[in-house]
């Protein structure tokens, strides 16, 4: 097969030093100040014969120094645009800008950025400063700086064998797919995809619900995975820790591949993670892994955005695209044999407009076969109107304040606490609910930090109000708790509005809560999102007067509502419009994500509405895609 590289070099004047790969992007070092200035309608006329992304970059011997770069950038750079900090990535000849108002520094049609360039020979990248300083986004990023060496010579090594038997012809294989978890069943999503070249993890996480033993585990044991550095890749489509969990375990294993993802599921699946440890120091309990193969997690990430095409083998090329699910949260297309199939990983989605996501893409370029997730496929799981979902809280919420009750929203740290920060600071705001103090507890904060750090990610409007300086998730409404004493505080005080984690009350401080307000009718808790049938949120949601927490028998007397219009997930009217609607129209769909009879439901109903076939598979079943 021909050596890419060499082809490209042979394409330009002799003025490249270096030549290497950066994942799947090629990346292109001149020594020559002139050509780095001039040279891109040349790397153009190559990109479009041999259609990947080329970039240009500066041989550090032609770098400006980096006091005399940052005294440039802070020269041409407006003062309005407040920059935070500048990073030099010395091995990449990048400076990477933090600044409030990244527009000002990008300046129109990025004649700033192009100054900056052009006079110091540093590519300038640009990332807004979060609203809410996060610890964990800086962690990561201080993480990725710290080892830009080892990421040089990592990235490099991925081109090297995606390349290794690169060629534009189409070529004969077969494709499968055998489920090693979330088989009729929600959570431990775990899928491996195979062809003759490549084996790809797409996602790899537990089942929250189940505390110990094998069903917590994807089947990562069998003959199908083998070695686990005969895995080419992981994609992981979003952060929730049934979807990601288990990936730095791998690391821990000695896993030394790629994950792909988005930025924002970087930093939350790397922080709930984290969570996911301490959860366990908590209990008292061994850890699965430590802080240190999240660490390798982080290091051996390679980040996509939505819309941008990838190769991660030399057969099996995808993008994102939004899932309206969570923040990051990605439907990933993927194009195996260069257009033999493609096959659409769904994941979690949510085909409905809410306040923090616009619905899921269901428009891609070809598909053949996807999968959906059947979380509420059921005839049963029609999803009320949201206007007529939220109105309900309210008037239960007005309620519970009038009887000096307090009000306690079990939430999921990621997605769903979200929604709910965003509809309770609209509602008070506008005077639908009396300014009573709204506590966060847990990692929503957190979260939500990360949240305004990739505003590019969420809604229109919320994108809008946060450009327009009027950022929602840091209104004053909301006080952070973060210490048992100021968790006493909360409980012993007024009327307010607890948001915490965990949403199933599977540890977490929503547990603590619990305990505490559960015997006072006046008090009032809201389940607004999935749970697992073995877990506490769900023996309270069914109705049962005592439950054991942690060996304590509590008496339930508080009021127990559960509103099901709220979820971050397709309700089923919207699973089978998602099918409806979709272009192309698939040839196969595949349910998984979802209880047994949900999941045959939603096929039954799917193959009799649309004549398209449909499979359940139980987990450890192969399928033959082509």
């Amino acid at each position: 097969m021909p050596d890419i590289l060499k082809s490209i070099k042979e394409e330009l004047p002799k003025v490249i030093s270096d030549a290497i790969f950066e994942g799947a992007n090629i990346v292109l070092y001149t020594d020559e100040k002139d050509f780095f200035r001039t040279g891109e309608s040349q790397i153009k006329q190559v990109v479009d014969k041999i259609k990947k992304r080329i970039e240009l970059r500066a041989d550090q011997k032609i770098l400006a120094s980096e006091e005399e770069t940052e005294k440039t950038i802070r020269e041409l750079v407006p003062q309005e645009a407040q920059i935070e900090n500048i990073i030099f990535d010395v091995q990449r000849s990048t400076v990477v800008i933090e600044a409030k108002k990244p527009g000002l520094v990008i300046g129109k049609q990025g004649s700033i950025l192009g100054d900056i360039k052009g006079s110091t020979m540093w590519t300038p990248t640009v990332q807004r400063s979060p609203a809410i300083h996060s610890k964990i986004t800086e962690k990561i990023r201080s993480v990725l700086y710290a080892n830009n060496s080892y990421r040089k010579k990592f990235l490099n090594d991925i081109g090297k064998k995606i390349y290794d038997d690169w060629s534009p012809e189409k070529m004969d294989m077969w494709v499968r797919v055998t489920y090693l978890g979330s088989g009729r069943q929600v959570g431990r999503s775990c899928l491996l995809l195979q062809t003759p070249k490549s084996k790809v993890l797409l996602d790899c996480g537990i089942n929250p619900g189940i505390a110990e033993g094998a069903e917590r585990f994807p089947y990562m044991d069998v003959a199908e995975v083998g070695d686990l550095n005969s895995i080419d890749a992981i994609v992981l489509s979003h952060a929730h820790t049934d979807h990601s969990a288990l990936i730095p375990y791998l690391y821990k294993m000695g896993y030394k591949g790629p994950v792909y993802m988005t930025p924002p599921t970087r930093d939350i699946s790397a922080l709930l993670a984290l969570d996911f440890v301490g959860v366990a120091y908590k209990q008292a309990a061994s850890p699965l892994y430590r802080a240190e193969d999240i660490k390798e997690m982080v290091k051996h990430s390679i980040c996509l955005n939505y819309g941008e095409v990838s190769d991660i083998t030399p057969d099996i090329r995808i993008t994102f695209y939004n899932a309206g699910h969570v923040l990051g949260s990605a439907v990933v297309h993927i194009n195996i044999g260069n257009g033999l199939h493609n096959f659409v990983y769904t994941a979690d989605t949510n085909y409905r407009r809410t306040r923090l996501l616009d619905p899921a893409v269901n428009h891609y370029p070809r598909v053949e076969t996807i999968t959906l997730e059947s979380t509420y496929g059921s005839k049963a799981d029609v999803l009320p109107p949201r206007k007529e979902t939220e109105d309900k809280f309210l008037a239960m919420a007005r309620e519970t304040i009038e009887k000096n009750g307090k009000i306690l929203l079990p939430e999921l740290g990621l997605g769903h606490a979200q929604e709910t920060v965003l509809r309770v600071e609209e509602a008070v705001r506008k005077g639908e609910l009396p300014k009573i103090p709204v506590y966060i507890d847990g990692m929503v904060w957190d979260i939500n930090a990360i949240h305004t750090a990739y505003p590019d990610f969420l809604s229109a409007s919320v994108r809008s109000q946060i450009f327009q300086d009027n950022n929602p998730f840091t209104s004053e409404i909301f006080q952070r708790v973060g210490s048992p004493a100021e968790r006493k505080l909360v409980i012993e005080g007024g009327p307010c509005i607890i948001i915490a984690t965990s949403g199933m009350l599977v540890g977490g401080a929503s547990v603590e809560y619990f305990k505490n307000l559960a015997d006072n009718p006046n008090n009032m808790i809201v389940f607004g999102c999935y749970q697992a049938p073995s877990s506490l949120g769900k023996q309270v949601q069914e109705g049962n007067n005592v439950v054991d927490v942690d060996g304590e028998k509590i008496a339930v007397k508080m009021r127990v509502e559960t509103l099901n219009g709220l979820s971050a997930h397709s309700g089923r009217n919207e699973l089978l419009q998602f099918v409806s609607r979709m272009n192309p129209r698939p040839k196969k769909i595949i349910i998984n994500h979802g209880e047994q009879s949900k999941s045959l439901d939603l096929a039954s109903t799917l193959y009799k509405q649309s004549h398209i076939e449909t499979i359940v598979p139980r987990n450890l079943e192969t399928i033959r895609l082509k």
